[in-house]
């Protein structure tokens, strides 16, 4: 199922897998639980997990995109209100969506999101989306990408980062910056 906290109020969309005799005595219940047209009997069993999985890695590609745009803008030498931004983008633009929602919730108080540390969690489902893309031989950057900038994300002071720097300062004698150079050091 998808739908988060807000599944209760508005219902869950229902991915759900499993031989046919098994699932359709529970359809009455799945449809109850979903909003109309939110359920769907996928496949075989295991094939709910599946499309679930597939789901959220597609979440993960979807949410770096918001991301990376709304860094852009706030990086940008224009004094724009992200929130309103996130807000017109609901009414006729192409890329309005739900998490564009929650978004514009998200900056309601503070647009520079002061409170929350750029640390971000995974919790499998883009892990094993990738692993599945790798053993089809489907190409996959913007999950692999989306799911390898949360592990990032969880770095303080990325050894590989310092390498990266390292290696140009040594070959092209690129300015590198000295870690007492860092507020709080």
């Amino acid at each position: 199922m998808s739908g988060g906290i807000w599944g209760l109020q508005v219902g869950y969309c229902l991915m759900v897998g499993g031989e046919p005799d098994v699932v359709r005595p529970l359809e009455p219940i799945f449809r109850s639980l979903a909003p109309e047209q939110g359920y769907l009997h996928v496949g075989a069993p295991g094939a709910g997990h599946y499309v679930k999985m597939v789901h959220n890695g597609i979440e993960y590609g979807l949410m770096q995109a918001y991301a990376e745009g709304f860094e852009i803008m706030h990086a940008s030498d224009y004094d724009l209100d992200l929130r309103a931004i996130a807000g017109l983008w609901q009414h006729g633009s192409v890329v309005r969506s739900w998490l564009l929602e929650l978004l514009e919730r998200a900056l309601a108080d503070d647009q520079d999101l002061r409170s929350i540390k750029g640390w971000v969690a995974d919790s499998g489902e883009g892990r094993w989306t990738v692993q599945e893309a790798i053993d089809h031989d489907v190409p996959a950057p913007v999950i692999t990408l989306s799911l390898l900038t949360r592990f990032r994300s969880r770095q303080e002071d990325s050894y590989g980062a310092k390498v990266l720097a390292a290696l140009r300062n040594e070959f092209g004698g690129h300015a590198v910056k000295a870690a007492s150079d860092e507020p709080g050091q």
